[in-house]
């Protein structure tokens, strides 16, 4: 058992099954966050780096929802089906690909207007050379290089607003602006969701076995009967 903030514990839309909530959660939130926190997206071209995992996944779809193109990275090519079948409009392989010359010719080297970034430190180098003028990357996670060096002129001249967030510390207003957003998307059909196996509640270490083997891409559900 677990307790929860009030603002943090959110009525599930009528039409959303527990498995759906088993996914959503912190995933559906930050991508929400990440997608949304500046505003409207209408119009704009998006980078979701690492677009098959559970945050880029829903980014993909929450952008798409909201008007925009978007580009995604992925590290294979099953990976590359996941993010396409979430809608996005052009996947790169970052492993086999030049990344920022395909972003730059895809987008007639204008760039793109935001990048929902997983790995902000090792992808630095690339983001700084995909960005338009008054670009934002919203950045939720840099494991790979955790310390990076900025390269503050080079982003200041482009007029880049570097937005850094964890999502369970997030304001009230924005909270109130995630679960708000989410609903709508849902009570829209905007999101599925990527569920890759399920277990019984006495399947636990199979569970637990199954996520850390790496294996899998998709949540794991464990079905309480």
């Amino acid at each position: 058992m677990i307790s929860l903030p009030t603002e943090q514990a959110v009525l599930l839309p009528e039409q959303t099954s527990f498995d759906a909530a088993a996914c959503l959660g912190v995933p559906a939130s930050t991508a929400y966050y990440g997608v949304f926190s500046d505003g409207s997206v209408d119009g704009q071209t998006i980078l979701v780096t690492g677009g098959a995992g559970a945050v880029g996944h829903y980014a993909i779809q929450l952008a798409k929802w909201g008007g925009a193109t978007v580009i995604s990275t992925v590290s294979g090519d099953n990976k590359a089906s996941v993010a396409q079948d979430a809608g996005s409009d052009l996947v790169i392989n970052y492993k086999n690909d030049d990344v920022a010359s395909i972003v730059n010719d895809f987008t007639s080297g204008q760039g793109v207007q935001r990048i929902v970034e997983v790995e902000f430190g090792g992808n630095l180098e690339i983001s700084q050379n995909i960005l338009s003028p008054n670009a934002v990357i919203a950045a939720y996670g840099s494991v790979a290089e955790g310390n990076p060096a900025i390269p503050f002129y080079d982003l200041m001249f482009k007029g880049t607003t570097l937005n850094t967030f964890l999502i369970y510390i997030v304001s009230l207003q924005a909270r109130s602006n995630i679960v708000n957003g989410i609903t709508k998307a849902l009570n829209d059909n905007a999101l599925h969701h990527q569920i890759a196996q399920r277990f019984g509640l006495n399947e636990l270490v199979a569970a637990h076995q199954a996520v850390e083997s790496g294996s899998t891409i998709g949540n794991t559900i464990i079905t309480i009967d």
